[in-house]
């Protein structure tokens, strides 16, 4: 405990210095737990010899985020991933194996040092890059699917690759001393704690232990954790399922790691099986502060483990295989990327993205040292590799930031002229989006056209296909607002994606039309303040009416009749609006919302004001008599 707490003192306030620091410069958070880690280790020396230990502990973090991300993946999602997961994910690692494997055997090293050099190198980095996608909100593109699509295939293919290198080994086999030099030869090191279950088996005998381990997995997933979770609900403490939730996912760690497989890949295929179970919530919101403290902790222990003095002793060596490394991953990913249609931005995300080497690269070089199937120096000079093919790897994604608006840009270019507008309705909509087309469809019902305008042409010509008419071209600019009809029209509607080009078309409009209806869509309350200075009309919030509804649904099941959840939800709506009046005038744009004294001052005088008035007027109509079928 003595050497502990310094030891948790300097990474936590390395962490608390770095990471804030590089976020703000825009190159990430891993990047910052990267630096942190370099500046507490071969910089300063502050790093001490529990290095190694707390770098054990903090690849459970990996192990964590590998569980998470199997309770987002039902077996059906899986299952329609299965070509992608066999096409793309499968031809990146063997092509990049067979390539790197013929470097390896070109620069001198036998066929078998070569092959688990290739598989070492095969992998990328599940931490670093979903960490990276996930802030960039990059998982839902093309590219983000394909990218998890490859990863998760490389972190299945660790199981076979496991097997492959003991089949690899060319003498006795190593253990290792406290100070972690190897000795040979000595006996076989096993799993956690130095004990194996596949300790002197045969192949077939492993096989089968290693079967049977991923069966209890399943079968304990399906068939016991929710007989646990309703054992430990009777409790009624919240702490309990933490423990619980802890407590799977260390066991499946321990299980794994015994039978020789990696404990991220077993909490994965539990995180799986457990992905359509009523506890999947309760588990995510239990392990993820540990998540993402420990892979925090995890990258900190990557850049403090660099050893520099190799990369002093031989700089050309190290880097020159470094930038071969991920030039040679980034040749195979790019045409890769080509053969599987990859197009624009979602290409180069896919390229840059993966070209890195991985952190169970580091399980496998332990395991090939073990074996005796790669020399120490090697192992030693190709750890290094790892580390800085994962320092670089951040670079690459600002790289491809680069890259992505130069191509927005190569597309705006590239752009067709707009469309020449040739008729005037007394009806204006701006953006033909989700929104928009609601509007425009009940419009076209009740009988009125409007004349339709957007900068989206794959979203025109979609429009057009269903028989909607409209114009390609930049409805921010004046001459397209007057072509199609602003010194006639009666009303504009301005549904724009753009919180800002809302805000500067509603402005214009209102200089150069006083008299003009001006309906404006707003992103949030902040945007409401913007399209009301700048002079709309009438503003709707985007999500503002859709939550009434689901309000009055929920005041309905609780017992009140259509008319009273209508009534309040019509109450409700009315005092909202009077809300946003009077915050306007305290609303300063130059000033976020939390640090405007006089705002928050207001917002919480509006909201007492506005639950006693909701019960005063709910009293008024409970007083007040229904009419009678007699009356007229």
């Amino acid at each position: 405990m003595e050497t502990f707490l310094p030891q948790a003192l300097i990474y936590l306030s390395a962490a608390v210095l770095a990471v804030p620091l590089a976020t703000r410069a825009g190159l990430g958070s891993v990047l910052g737990y990267l630096m942190a880690g370099i500046a507490i280790g071969p910089v300063l020396g502050l790093a001490g010899s529990e290095t190694a230990d707390i770098q054990h502990v903090a690849e459970f973090g990996v192990v964590l985020m590998l569980f998470l991300i199997g309770l987002e993946l039902e077996p059906r999602a899986l299952w329609e991933m299965r070509h992608r997961l066999v096409g793309l994910g499968g031809l990146q690692v063997s092509l990049t194996t067979g390539a790197i494997m013929a470097a390896a055997m070109a620069l001198g090293l036998v066929w078998q040092t070569a092959l688990a050099v290739g598989l070492v190198f095969a992998l990328s980095s599940t931490a670093i890059v979903l960490q990276t996608l996930s802030e960039k909100g990059l998982i839902p593109t093309v590219g983000g699917r394909s990218s998890f699509s490859v990863l998760l295939t490389q972190d299945i293919a660790v199981i076979p690759m496991l097997i492959i290198l003991p089949l690899l080994a060319s003498g006795p086999k190593a253990t290792f001393a406290p100070d972690g030099s190897v000795q040979r030869p000595a006996l076989e090191a096993g799993g956690a704690h130095g004990l194996s279950l596949v300790e002197g088996l045969p192949g077939w005998g492993v096989a089968l232990v290693t079967l049977g381990a991923v069966a209890v997995v399943i079968l304990a997933g399906h068939y016991l954790i929710r007989p646990i979770f309703r054992f430990v609900h009777m409790a009624h403490l919240r702490e309990m399922y933490t423990a619980v939730a802890l407590l799977l996912v260390i066991g499946i760690a321990v299980l794994m790691s015994l039978v020789g497989l990696s404990p991220a890949l077993g909490a994965f295929l539990a995180g799986v099986v457990l992905a359509d179970s009523e506890f999947r919530h309760d588990l995510e919101s239990n392990i993820e502060p540990f998540k993402g403290l420990l892979l925090g902790l995890f990258f900190i222990t990557v850049g403090a483990g660099i050893n520099f003095d190799v990369l002093r002793s031989e700089p050309l060596r190290i880097v020159g295989l470094t930038l071969g490394l991920m030039a040679i991953k980034g040749v195979i990913l790019f045409a890769l990327a080509l053969l599987f249609r990859l197009r624009g931005r979602d290409k180069w995300l896919f390229t840059l993205g993966l070209a890195q080497a991985g952190e169970f690269g580091f399980v496998l070089i332990n395991v090939s040292l073990q074996q005796n199937v790669l020399p120490e120096p090697l192992a030693q000079a190709l750890l290094l590799v790892i580390a800085l093919s994962m320092l670089l790897t951040p670079l690459f994604f600002i790289l491809y930031d680069r890259l992505s608006r130069r191509l927005a840009e190569a597309a705006k270019g590239n752009t067709p002229p707009p469309d020449e507008i040739n008729e005037r309705q007394p009806i204006i909509i701006v953006g033909i989006g989700r929104f928009g087309q609601v509007v425009q469809r009940m419009l076209q019902m009740s009988g009125y056209r409007a004349t339709v305008i957007d900068n989206d042409l794959p979203t025109i010509d979609l429009m057009r296909r269903f028989g909607v008419k409209g114009f390609f071209g930049d409805p921010t600019r004046p001459e397209t607002l007057h072509a199609a009809g602003l010194d006639s029209a009666q009303v504009l509607v301005v549904t724009l994606d753009d919180p800002a080009a809302a805000t500067r078309l509603v402005a214009y409009a209102r200089r150069q039309r006083p008299d003009l209806r001006i309906v404006a869509r707003a992103r949030d309350r902040g945007h409401v303040y913007q399209l009301y200075n700048a002079g709309a009309d009438d503003i709707v919030r985007e999500l503002f009416d859709s939550s009434l509804r689901a309000a009055r649904y929920v005041l309905e099941t609780m017992g009140l009749s259509e008319f009273e959840a209508h009534e309040r939800e019509t109450a409700f709506f009315d005092f909202d609006r009077h809300v946003l009046r009077e915050l306007a005038d305290v609303w300063k744009p130059e000033i976020p919302v939390a640090r405007n004294e006089a705002y928050v001052k207001r917002a919480r005088e509006l909201n007492t004001e506005l639950e006693t008035a909701l019960l005063e007027r709910m009293a008024a109509k409970a007083a007040t008599p229904p009419p009678s079928d007699a009356q007229g």
